[in-house]
């Protein structure tokens, strides 16, 4: 099956499926702890859920975070040793908030190998108050330090998408402020979320103006939380007499192409597009997952999306082509993107109920997805959800984006 970049994924029968055996969180907050009691906490949940015992486990893939000094920095040792050394083999994946995909991503080649049958992934960070920080001193060389220096922070980033798309499609503050409305009532009926209140368009136009157009309520704050995955072969899901469970169909985590037609965070310039036409490196995430798995747009039940802003989410319904360029705040005006409706975004409630945990927010929507394909995500349930897709991003041309399926 040809992929179209350049790579063959696989013999046209070979299944590159993984099962997800169990799934467990901590929640999100501003709790003040070490991060590795978070990870444990998620960890233990989904050991518990997957009906495993922490003997079985042969590997342990920790998405790493870089706000907790060198414990973070190799989280999967770290996760490893607090649930307490049985000689599992580890590792530790980074890619900013793609970090837990590709914690993921080593899961599944080491099953795929045959070299484990049963993987733990978690990931779990403890946030500063305010914005994310590059590392400290002078460092001219390095691009997140620069855009910092010249006061390019995550929200001016998240303000010139906005108005990129206000200027190309006509949406307005007032359509962005219905994304914030959505996601406030999805998490509201979540336990795991860290905002659990109910808000109106008015109360997002009330609140302070950051990077216009958006105020503080169409950006998500950062918090601490931790996430975990129990996955394994397909075999070791029918020996356990558990063949129907979840499924990991798809992960994708390729980088952009030239030209890039967006600038990106940590850039501070896109590439040019007057000789070779630009690409969309956020629409390259979803599409190679498709391929993967098989599957089209119109397979979706649900999406799970990087909603650092109420307009990033817009963005990322039309990157994931569930509807065509432009259309994305017609369906939130619709009322489609609800729970309740065609297809609902972010029935968790998203980053804006829980904020950024960025080694543990890309599984943490897997978690999502795992219960509302299971048919377990009580209030909040989507009705016949079959096929879940995820979308995350990090810097320096990290992204991910994952297909679960019954």
């Amino acid at each position: 099956m040809e992929a179209g970049f350049g790579l063959t994924w696989g013999i046209e029968n070979m299944s590159n499926e993984i099962a997800i055996l169990g799934v467990g969180m901590h929640p999100w907050g501003k709790w003040g702890k070490n991060f590795v009691e978070y990870g444990v906490k998620a960890a233990r949940d989904a050991i518990k859920d997957a009906g495993i015992d922490w003997k079985d486990v042969g590997f342990v893939s920790g998405a790493a975070t870089m706000r907790c000094g060198y414990p973070g920095y190799v989280a999967g040792a770290t996760f490893a040793q607090a649930l307490g050394w049985q000689g599992a083999e580890v590792n530790t994946s980074y890619a900013a908030c793609a970090s837990g995909s590709q914690a993921l991503a080593a899961a599944r080649a080491k099953i795929l190998a045959g070299e484990c049958e049963v993987a733990l992934v978690v990931g779990a960070d403890t946030t500063p108050k305010g914005f994310l920080a590059p590392q400290k001193g002078y460092r001219p060389d390095d691009p997140d330090w620069v855009r910092f220096y010249l006061g390019i922070t995550n929200p001016t980033y998240f303000a010139l998408y906005a108005r990129r798309r206000m200027e190309m499609y006509g949406d307005t503050q007032e359509d962005f402020a219905m994304v914030k409305v959505k996601n406030a009532e999805h998490g509201f009926a979540n336990p795991n979320a860290r905002y659990k209140k109910k808000f109106t368009a008015a109360d997002v136009a009330a609140s302070a103006m950051v990077a216009d157009p958006l105020r503080l309520m169409d950006i998500c704050a950062t918090s601490d939380g931790g996430a975990a995955l129990v996955v394994c072969s397909m075999e070791y899901a029918k020996k356990m007499g558990k063949a129907d469970s979840v499924k990991v169909a798809a992960i994708s985590t390729v980088t952009p192409t030239y030209a890039s037609s967006v600038i990106e965070m940590p850039d501070i310039a896109t590439d040019s597009g007057a000789i070779v036409d630009a690409q969309s490196f956020r629409a390259a995430l979803p599409k190679k997952a498709y391929e993967e798995a098989g599957i089209g747009p119109e397979d979706i039940s649900l999406a799970e999306v990087y909603d650092l802003s109420t307009a990033l989410e817009l963005d990322w319904i039309e990157d994931l082509q569930l509807c065509e360029r432009g259309q994305a705040a017609q369906l939130v005006r619709e009322g489609a993107t609800k729970v309740g409706g065609r297809l609902p975004v972010n029935a968790s409630g998203g980053l804006a109920c829980f904020g950024e945990a960025v080694p543990a927010q890309a599984i943490s929507q897997i978690c999502e997805l795992t219960w509302q394909l299971r048919g377990q995500a009580g209030e909040r349930q989507v009705a016949n959800a079959k096929v879940g897709i995820t979308a995350n991003q990090g810097l320096f041309g990290h992204g991910s984006s994952v297909i679960v399926k019954k």
